[in-house]
């Protein structure tokens, strides 16, 4: 492995545990705004970002009130969504609409959350599907045209 990756990767797991950590309370649990999610927009631009993303999601969950079931459940799910979008990535070229698709994908892929929730807290299942949607899709939305600004200044693509 390169270096530039390894540190790329670890500058982005970084930043996916400070952001998360900074809002803790609304990371976690049925209703989340884990803003840290629109990292997961760096894999629109860059295939390689998700391993950092990924590192991210699992120190991050180490801090979960629900212990391992997060560390299984959210990890799985960043690893399934992520994958899953970068299949998608190798027929969709246009930025826009990666963005807009990996914004649908984790919106959609949710239930996994809302399964976690379901077994965890007893929560019921599609009233948590619906919550951890809503909060996934109005940070990744929002996330969506400041990534794309930042990328037009730091080049995503050019950065591993």
């Amino acid at each position: 492995m390169k270096i530039k990756f390894l540190a790329t990767s670890g500058i982005i797991a970084a930043l996916y545990i400070a952001v998360t950590m900074l809002v803790a309370p609304f990371g976690f649990t049925e209703v989340q705004f884990r803003v840290s999610e629109m990292f997961n927009h760096l894999v629109a631009f860059n295939p390689r970002f998700a391993v950092g993303i990924i590192i991210g999601v699992l120190i991050s969950n180490l801090f979960s009130p629900l212990g391992i079931y997060d560390l299984v459940f959210g990890v799985g799910h960043s690893m399934i969504t992520l994958g899953l979008f970068i299949l998608i990535c190798k027929y969709v070229k246009n930025i826009w609409a990666r963005l807009i698709i990996n914004t649908l994908l984790f919106t959609c892929t949710m239930f996994i959350i809302a399964f976690e929730l379901n077994l965890a807290l007893e929560l019921p299942f599609f009233w948590t599907w619906l919550t951890v949607a809503a909060g996934e899709f109005i940070v990744l939305a929002v996330g969506a045209p400041i990534m794309y600004a930042l990328n037009k200044r730091l080049h995503f693509d050019h950065l591993i």
